[in-house]
């Protein structure tokens, strides 16, 4: 018999030092073609936090998970499992850009995909670059992202640009779209 998980409650917290292998271990198990330019990662693998990837620059969603099997009886198993993350940055050093914030990363575990993990990560996002003072939200994503960008969309992100033919993957050129949005309430 097969299980499957049932998420009860989703919160959002900023990531700590001690989240780096499970972090790790999600970023390596979402890796995809429709997401990444960078190759699929390989052992050994490079550390999750690094000095351009801080703790303080992730929020986590912690999701409440219980297992049940195909009957609907649970298994004993589930708890409190990291189910995603975004990280949210400036996106310059530049005092004349410090009132933006752009998203560089977001993944979701893929037991919690369609739970709402990735929007609650989105929003929480948006309220903590409001929290830092920034009033204005830019992210990339790649233009056969399709999921993804519908995402941004239902939250108010609007393309703001194209970049044709950005990247070289897989044998085919893919376009960066910026997109980005309002802070104000």
């Amino acid at each position: 018999m097969s299980a499957t998980t049932t998420l009860h409650s989703v919160s959002v917290r900023p990531a700590l030092s001690a989240d780096e292998e499970a972090l790790g271990e999600l970023d390596r198990s979402t890796w995809s073609t429709l997401h990444a330019v960078m190759p699929r990662p390989q052992p050994p693998y490079d550390p999750f936090f690094d000095e351009r990837h801080r703790p303080g620059d992730f929020l986590v969603a912690e999701a409440v998970t219980e297992a049940v099997t195909e009957s609907g009886a649970p298994d004993g198993s589930g708890g409190t499992r990291i189910a995603g993350y975004i990280r949210l940055v400036p996106p310059t050093p530049l005092a004349c850009n410090a009132h933006v914030r752009q998203i560089q990363g977001l993944a979701v575990a893929a037991w919690a995909r369609g739970g709402g993990v990735g929007r609650t990560l989105l929003r929480a996002a948006c309220a903590e670059a409001r929290r830092q003072g920034a009033n204005r939200i830019t992210l990339r994503v790649l233009g056969h992202n399709t999921p993804a960008r519908a995402l941004y969309a239902s939250e108010g992100f609007a393309v703001e640009g194209v970049l044709s033919g950005e990247f070289f993957l897989h044998g085919r050129y893919v376009d960066d779209v910026l997109m980005g949005r309002s802070l104000a309430p």
